[in-house]
């Protein structure tokens, strides 16, 4: 499969999006000029996707309700993703904008690499060699999971991924290869362990903003959830936490957060003095402001069933939840204005926790069930456990191979102990969209019911495991230049 990419023009687009970031306004492709260290390590922070896709992946989730015909439906993104159709728009918080943002961080970590192959000393860039590769491991594997089917080692060698871009680009147009998703992984893989060893030891000013050994390995766990290695799922865990103390890097939602008041947990849950934020990556989007008034999302009946009873047998979640029926929320999001030249116009920007303490444990303890290594998992469950319910008792609360097989009425205790990993991920991850990574992965169907203003519901969507709708359409940008759309 060959496809005409503009990849050049869709950068152009991009670095007028981002022009409040000054070295690229002044350089936005000048490659004679990146000649020393401080230069490419100034291009790399520009290598991590300035995007959100939260809004379009909670509102595709099954953390997703319709409130009522009576709310104002007044964000078509929304809608269209909850009713699974196609987001047809390259405004922030699209599919489309992510696609661009990801790979104008693609390109950016593509000239760094190659002004340091250039470069007469490159041993000299080694931190900035591994920082790159790893960013462009992490923007590919967004984009193939989210733009191609979910992988699968019987299928993935015949399944359309995304283009996998290793080059600067010099030309307008150039001929890619879509390849394979079995392609893509193998390829992530590579850049992957290739930059994960290059980043022991260095520093940054402020390391929650850029992938370290830390936080690489965290991205690690993650992947190689998705590509089913739970062997190697465990090591990027034990490597991110070499010395196992995942409770003091928590998010101390049952002391420190407790005492605080609704505009004061949203101002500290994405800052990087929080030890549970791994990575950090600031995006341009609306969800900061607009999250909780939107008609498709998290309901008063779907707050108390994600925070509500579980295998533990406490109901009593530390993470409150904020607002009337219609504004329900866990007070996570703040968000910053930046308007460079007029205070009336300018660029709503989060901070969002692309990787967490929390991700990682959990990570471990999924690989650890599918290990069947039942005593280990059990420990990392009853770890987050510990930290997220009030009054938790080890011995009455504790999770345990009966309790869960018994809560889920699921005789494989493999898949039951899942279930209680996939469970708590949701509550953690409620309103970040990561239940849609957890939903793609384990083949979970997604019924989304329309109600009118009374609460009666008047139509449904269902998703099933093998719908195509669940893999995201090829943006119109790309189509225009010749790649071709995922089935629908």
């Amino acid at each position: 499969m060959k496809l005409r990419f503009v990849y050049t023009g869709l950068l152009a687009t991009t670095f007028t999006i981002l022009s409040c970031n000054k070295f690229l306004d002044k350089l936005p492709d000048n490659r004679t000029s990146l000649n020393s260290v401080d230069k490419v390590a100034e291009l790399l922070t520009t290598a991590y996707p300035s995007a959100s896709y939260i809004p379009f992946l909670e509102a595709m989730s099954d953390n997703a309700d319709d409130k009522g015909e009576g709310r104002v439906d007044f964000n078509q993104e929304n809608s269209d993703a909850y009713r699974f159709k196609d987001i047809i728009k390259d405004a922030q918080d699209t599919p489309e904008y992510y696609w661009m943002q990801a790979y104008a961080a693609i390109a950016a970590a593509n000239q760094a690499l190659d002004a340091i192959a250039k470069a007469p000393d490159p041993d000299e860039y080694a931190a900035q060699k591994g920082e790159a590769l790893v960013c462009r491991a992490f923007a590919h594997f967004m984009l193939v999971t989210l733009f191609a089917k979910v992988y699968d080692p019987a299928t993935a060698a015949n399944d359309p991924g995304i283009p996998y871009v290793t080059e600067p680009e010099t030309v307008v147009f150039k001929d890619y290869s879509r390849g394979t998703v079995q392609e893509d992984y193998d390829k992530i893989e590579k850049d992957l362990e290739e930059g994960l060893p290059l980043l022991a030891g260095h520093e940054y000013d402020v390391p929650k903003y850029h992938f370290t050994t830390q936080s690489a390995n965290a991205f690690a766990s993650r992947f190689y959830l998705f590509k089913r290695d739970y062997v190697k799922v465990v090591e990027a865990a034990k490597a991110a936490f070499p010395t196992g103390n995942f409770v003091k890097n928590m998010r101390p939602w049952l002391t420190t957060y407790s005492n605080l008041s609704y505009d004061e947990m949203r101002a500290i849950y994405t800052k990087s003095s929080e030890n549970a934020n791994l990575l950090l990556i600031q995006a341009s989007s609306w969800w900061d402001r607009n999250f909780a008034s939107m008609r498709f999302g998290l309901s008063d009946a779907l707050s108390s069933k994600i925070l509500g009873n579980n295998v533990t047998g406490n109901r009593s979640w530390a993470m409150p939840i904020f607002g009337q029926s219609d504004y329900h929320n866990v007070p996570k999001w703040s968000y910053f204005f930046y308007a460079p030249e007029d205070p009336n116009f300018g660029q709503d920007y989060s901070m969002i926790p692309q990787f967490t303490t929390e991700e990682v444990l959990l990570n471990r303890a999924e690989a650890y069930a599918r290990l069947d290594q039942f005593d280990n998992c059990i420990n990392d469950l009853n770890t987050y456990a510990s930290q997220r319910f009030e009054n938790y008792n080890p011995t009455s609360n504790a999770v345990t191979v009966e309790k869960a097989e018994t809560f889920y009425d699921e005789a494989d205790p493999t898949q039951a102990l899942v279930n209680v990993v996939l469970d708590f991920k949701r509550a953690e991850f409620v309103e970040e969209g990561q239940r849609w990574f957890d939903i793609i992965r384990n083949g979970l169907t997604v019924k989304h019911y329309i109600r009118n203003t009374r609460q009666v519901i008047v139509d449904s969507v269902i998703v099933a495991p093998d719908d195509p709708r669940r893999v995201l359409q090829i943006p119109q940008s790309a189509v225009l230049s010749g790649v071709e759309l995922n089935p629908r």
